[in-house]
């Protein structure tokens, strides 16, 4: 069985973003009718003004443009812990419909470090994959074909299991997800997603997200007692100078 990669590609996102972020903000403000307002929108460049409204907290906004993902190559564990932010909307490729026929698994870098642990983490999904078939292929003999079989046989998977998801989140909630996700002290697998996903919207949408990342990058770390004592490292990262 191949170790999974991961993936993250950016599907969809809203046309002109920070257009979009400037016209739901002015029309609050503004006595201008709609089309009026749109035309001196995209008359000049609205950097300023939505950079602007992130720095006073006017967010709502914000919640205007979407971004969609498609990621691979991420564990069933990774996968459990990104469903917890509910401001978005997910489609997961199923174990009950998708047969499991051969998974990819994600190898933790702890146990990857240790050739010998590695050898024990692979034998064990090999020996999931032998369970899953010989399990899958008797409840086929007892009648329990297709997705029947498939639901139940599933519960040998384990955490390791590559899943594939489709990710939809609004840019007010990215900045949450990726204030808590790209920090030190989230788990490696879904901080790497996350430093991903971060570098595909900052394209589209430089403005909106110039000071997303850690919580840590423009104030003292949000963790506490709970810190990783590395936030000058983690500013030097993402690209932060001591000054700012």
């Amino acid at each position: 069985m191949p170790e999974a990669a991961l993936n993250v590609v950016l599907l969809r996102n809203t046309p002109e973003p920070e257009e979009v972020v400037a016209m739901a903000a002015k029309l609050c403000y503004s006595p201008s009718g709609v089309e009026e307002l749109k035309e001196k929108i995209e008359a000049k460049d609205q950097a300023a003004f939505v950079e602007k409204l992130a720095s006073i907290g006017h967010l709502s906004p914000i919640e205007h443009v979407s971004f969609t993902f498609g990621i691979e190559g991420i564990s069933r564990a990774c996968s459990h812990q990104l469903v917890r932010h509910r401001v978005a909307s997910y489609s997961q490729q199923s174990q009950r419909y998708v047969k499991a026929e051969q998974f990819d698994y994600v190898i933790p870098p702890s146990i990857k470090q240790d050739p010998a642990l590695t050898r024990k983490f692979e034998k064990f999904m090999a020996e999931a994959q032998e369970n899953y078939t010989k399990v899958l292929e008797r409840l086929e003999e007892l009648g329990y074909k297709g997705e029947a079989g498939q639901q139940d046989a599933r519960y040998l998977l384990p955490n390791a299991a590559e899943t594939k998801i489709v990710v939809t989140m609004n840019a007010r909630e990215l900045l949450h997800f990726f204030r808590v996700r790209c920090c030190n002290r989230a788990q490696w697998e879904i901080r790497e997603m996350a430093e991903r996903m971060l570098a595909h919207v900052k394209r589209v949408a430089p403005t909106i997200f110039a000071k997303s990342g850690p919580g840590c990058l423009y104030a003292h770390c949000p963790e506490g007692k709970m810190t990783c004592g590395k936030i000058e490292e983690v500013r030097k990262k993402f690209g932060v100078k001591k000054n700012n």
